[in-house]
């Protein structure tokens, strides 16, 4: 399989975002609301609402958007982690500190099919960032994309979208670098490496 994306439909590709979560009782942090795939070119493949799997004390309406109602009919963890788990075998999976995605979403991913955007080093070396700091994805975006994003709240499919755009970007770089058989990205906290394989 290619790594290089050389055409519009690109099917080797997936952006994902998981939303950040309500606050729940007991504060387990390993819930989540809201789950975001994409396509290479941004078109939603995965776009659903997760039910909790604790009580929600807070929704946290006022940055999130979610009320109640968004989760009381939504689909459970297990099915979530299936449709996942479908949609990117086999692919590369481009994003923005995708080991707290793996996590959340109880999924590890071959290593060598991420394309992170908060460890890419040739981003922290050219913002003159330590290679150990990470940067916001809203901080990159407004750099090397000049927009803004998350004006309107945490808007997962807008994160997705930014994060493979920042990728596009800077792809034949990225690609460059992998063909060598280097990595040009800095590693993920340790605690997360069984969400590599």
């Amino acid at each position: 399989m290619s790594t290089m994306a050389s055409s519009l439909d690109c099917p080797w590709w997936r952006g994902c975002f998981c939303a950040f979560p309500p606050v729940l009782e007991p504060y387990a942090s390993t819930d989540y609301s809201r789950v975001t795939l994409t396509d290479y070119r941004g078109r939603v493949l995965l776009d659903t609402f997760v039910r909790p799997t604790q009580p929600v004390c807070d929704y946290r309406t006022e940055t999130t958007g979610l009320q109640a109602h968004h989760l009381a009919e939504a689909p459970m963890f297990i099915e979530v982690q299936r449709q996942v788990a479908s949609i990117i075998r086999d692919k590369i999976l481009v994003g923005y500190a995708l080991w707290e995605f793996l996590s959340v979403i109880g999924l590890a991913h071959p290593a060598i099919n991420t394309r992170d955007t908060a460890l890419f080093m040739s981003f922290r070396r050219t913002l003159g960032v330590q290679p150990n700091i990470q940067v916001a994805l809203k901080t990159l975006i407004k750099h090397f994309m000049g927009r803004d994003i998350e004006d309107h709240g945490d808007i997962p499919v807008e994160r997705a979208r930014a994060a493979l755009d920042l990728f596009r970007s800077c792809e034949q770089i990225w690609e460059g670098i992998v063909a060598t058989g280097a990595w040009p990205c800095a590693l993920p906290p340790v605690e997360y490496r069984h969400c590599f394989t």
